[in-house]
């Protein structure tokens, strides 16, 4: 297919389909605020990714934006690289070239989470290696209410219940986007289905090995009892605006309770000692990315045995998140743990 033809095929769809003129007139307006010239877009083959897809390549007929699209393949399912070519070829019918990077190291434990921060580290590296600083992901509504379900059975604090920000960084250097968190699933697999005419199943949505396929079966039975994933996003979005206090109070306490050093973070014990659980979590938590860079938090049930820990007197040290935590006299020092 010709760029002429499908771009007018876009515009078609765009005026033909409500629905989708509401969700690309938000996006526009998204992509317009974030006021940047090039971004990464981040596609798996699922219907969401294809949607944000769609809806990059509309704004890219607009505006002179440029869009690069990558897919990372984990090569853990048999089937994942020829699945990785099905989505090259989908796009490449819409004029669209995709760039596949494939992991090759091996992922055996705690496959959901390995997977994603190996997809980050390699996202990231692509980014850099383009010399573009935004990225942008296809997380939704549904991922919204699934992570709020799966930080709740883990014991997380306001931080972890909180929404996702729509605008946030994984390194110093690179941004990260969500601009359609307010968007629902089924609103994306009409997009991808109309512009595509089709996208790629992960099987293991369905495999209820895994908590969030667990915890995405729920919302069957929560609709049966009248509990709408909408009613419960406007309680995350209210736990948002109580984190955002939150936050301007920790920054202060956090420049009060640590000295930060080329290769070592240093907590006053002592200050640490009179914060409340929620403050010492978030201070474990930013303490740990202030050194590491990384990009998600530990769970906050090793965070709390950390804290645990350090209240002992006998503690020494003890590891987490990829730093080695010590206790000396009057502090708790902080360092990269040697691999």
């Amino acid at each position: 297919m010709s760029k002429k033809n499908s771009n007018v095929n876009l515009k078609i769809y765009l005026r033909n389909s409500k629905d989708f003129s509401n969700i690309y007139s938000n996006f526009k307006n998204k992509f317009k605020s974030y006021k940047k010239k090039s971004f990464v877009i981040a596609v798996s083959g699922g219907p969401d990714s294809l949607g944000l897809v769609a809806l990059s390549k509309m704004y890219n007929f607009e505006n002179k934006i440029s869009f690069k699209y990558v897919l990372v393949n984990h090569n853990i399912r048999k089937n994942s690289s020829s699945e990785a070519k099905k989505v090259e070829k989908l796009l490449r019918r819409q004029n669209i070239k995709l760039d596949i990077i494939n992991n090759y190291k091996l992922i055996s434990k705690n496959i959901q989470g390995e997977a994603r921060n190996a997809r980050y580290k390699l996202l990231t590296e692509y980014c850099r290696k383009k010399n573009i600083k935004n990225l942008v992901t296809a997380h939704n509504l549904e991922d919204q209410v699934e992570t709020f379900f799966i930080r709740l059975s883990r014991g997380s604090g306001l931080t972890g219940l909180s929404s996702m920000n729509e605008v946030t960084k994984i390194e110093k250097s690179i941004n990260l986007y969500r601009p359609l968190l307010d968007v629902k699933k089924i609103s994306l697999k009409k997009i991808s289905a109309n512009v595509f005419g089709n996208y790629i199943n992960d099987p293991s949505n369905k495999n209820t090995k895994y908590l969030r396929t667990r915890v995405r079966h729920l919302q069957k039975y929560l609709n049966k009892s009248g509990i709408s994933y909408d009613q419960i996003l406007k309680s995350i979005n209210n736990l948002a605006s109580s984190k955002k206090v939150l936050d301007e109070h920790f920054k202060k306490i956090y420049l009060n309770t640590t000295k930060k050093f080329k290769n070592e973070i240093k907590i006053d014990l002592i200050r640490f000692n009179d914060l409340n659980n929620e403050l010492k979590i978030r201070l474990i938590n930013n303490s740990i990315k202030d050194l590491k860079r990384n990009y998600y938090n530990p769970r906050s049930n090793k965070v709390i045995n950390l804290i645990n820990k350090i209240t002992k007197r006998d503690f020494k040290s003890s590891t987490l998140g990829g730093c080695i935590f010590s206790k000396k006299t009057d502090h708790i020092s902080l360092k990269k743990e040697k691999i």
